[in-house]
């Protein structure tokens, strides 16, 4: 069942096309709907991914994304947004985020949603540990991610 937050951190599966209908339901401005789905690769930096575990800090996290949210909704103009992000143990595959917003027009909910994508991939309190045949590992944000959100205009709290 979809909630009406604006960001959920869980553990469970989501169904995308629920979310999508619960966001844009009876309102008859939304003209674009724009989302992003991230799922689990098999392989990172040329190496076998076996599995993901996600880690965060309960409430920590949550509050982080709200304010990355009031800040696309400053920045553009869009009618609504969500953000799933799970944690716990994920297997290839296995979806893991999803951004989605809808505006009027499909501009602003295209820019909106990658603003949010690159504030998610550097600024958002998660931890990432991968399981690869050499043993665990720690995923680092990447500079190109930095990158991406210094084109918003934001520096990175990572470089």
């Amino acid at each position: 069942m979809p909630s009406l937050a604006r960001v959920s951190v869980q553990t469970a599966d989501f169904d995308v096309g629920a979310e999508i209908a619960a966001l844009r339901a009876g309102d008859a401005r939304v003209g674009a709907v724009c989302s992003f789905i991230g799922t689990v690769r098999d392989r990172n930096d040329g190496t076998l991914v076996a599995s993901m575990e996600l880690e965060h800090y309960p409430g920590m996290t949550e509050k982080a994304i709200e304010a990355m949210i009031d800040e696309a909704v400053r920045r553009f103009d869009i009618l609504g947004a969500r953000v799933i992000h799970r944690v716990g143990l994920l297997q290839p595959l296995d979806q893991i985020m999803m951004v989605a917003v809808v505006s009027a027009h499909r501009g602003q909910s295209f820019e909106a949603c990658e603003f949010l994508m690159d504030y998610l991939k550097t600024q958002a309190p998660f931890w990432k540990k991968e399981q690869t045949p050499e043993g665990a590992r720690w995923v680092d944000a990447r500079v190109t991610d930095d990158a991406a959100l210094a084109r918003w205009g934001i520096k990175s709290i990572n470089a």
